[in-house]
């Protein structure tokens, strides 16, 4: 059974392109049949391969770290429209929305942060100023009241609902990315309750959200003092506040 067919019958629906993506990556055929075995074996394909496509940019994904979704390319867009000198992308996974913005802003200081040693070694391949901790405590103190934007692209993930999520995400991504607590917004509120005294005057914290969460993510921010708004395009929400 040739690669394609072997994808197929695993359940990849666009066999043809992933075929064409693993033989791209592979260094000879003992390599190739590796590949496919992972990927047949349910790895994903971006772990599997080692990077994701990320606001048309190659962004490296080493196994266990979140794969970054397009529809969080609504953050970047947004942030980008903004212009920041400093901007912070929190909670980063692999980095993908800071090193998108490190592009797009070349002049723009960029940093990022994770709590996760595994992510933050991830995104060290895609971008400088990457520090781990636990939300604003992993950044520098002198950040404190000069960042323009923050990009927190959170776990929203209700715990309860985590076993409803496709085998790919939910048995290969950390589950510390996944996780928002009882009602998925415990991290959100954590990082609007902190980012108010982060971001300077005038400055703007981003976070995705889900239709069902999104009138409790907006009453989280404006219970942090923070001007509240929700923008929504193609199905796919954010919650932007400003100082």
């Amino acid at each position: 059974m040739n690669t394609v067919n072997r994808l197929r019958a695993a359940g990849c629906v666009f066999a043809e392109d992933e075929a064409a993506l693993l033989e791209e990556a592979a260094t000879g055929p003992e390599h190739l049949e590796e590949l496919v075995r992972q990927r047949v074996g349910g790895l994903p394909l971006e772990h599997v391969v080692g990077w994701a496509m990320f606001c048309g940019q190659r962004v490296v994904v080493t196994k266990g770290v979140f794969v970054p979704r397009h529809r969080t390319e609504l953050l970047v867009d947004l942030a980008t429209d903004l212009k920041p000198a400093v901007a912070v992308d929190l909670c980063c996974g692999s980095g993908a929305v800071g090193a998108v913005l490190r592009h797009r802003l070349p002049d723009a200081t960029v940093y990022a942060a994770d709590i996760d040693p595994v992510a933050v070694a991830c995104a060290r391949q895609n971008l400088t100023n990457v520090f781990e901790g636990d939300l604003f405590d992993a950044l520098p103190s002198h950040l404190k009241g000069t960042i323009d934007v923050v990009v927190a692209n959170v776990p929203y993930v209700p715990t309860d609902d985590i076993r409803f999520m496709p085998v790919e995400a939910r048995d290969h991504e950390a589950r510390i990315a996944l996780d928002g607590g009882a009602d998925g917004l415990d991290v959100l509120r954590r990082v609007a309750a902190q980012a108010v005294s982060w971001l300077r005057p005038g400055g703007h914290l981003l976070s995705e959200t889900s239709e069902r969460q999104a009138p409790a993510a907006l009453a989280a921010f404006a219970a942090a003092g923070l001007n509240a708004k929700l923008v929504t395009c193609e199905d796919v929400n954010a919650v932007v506040g400003s100082r």
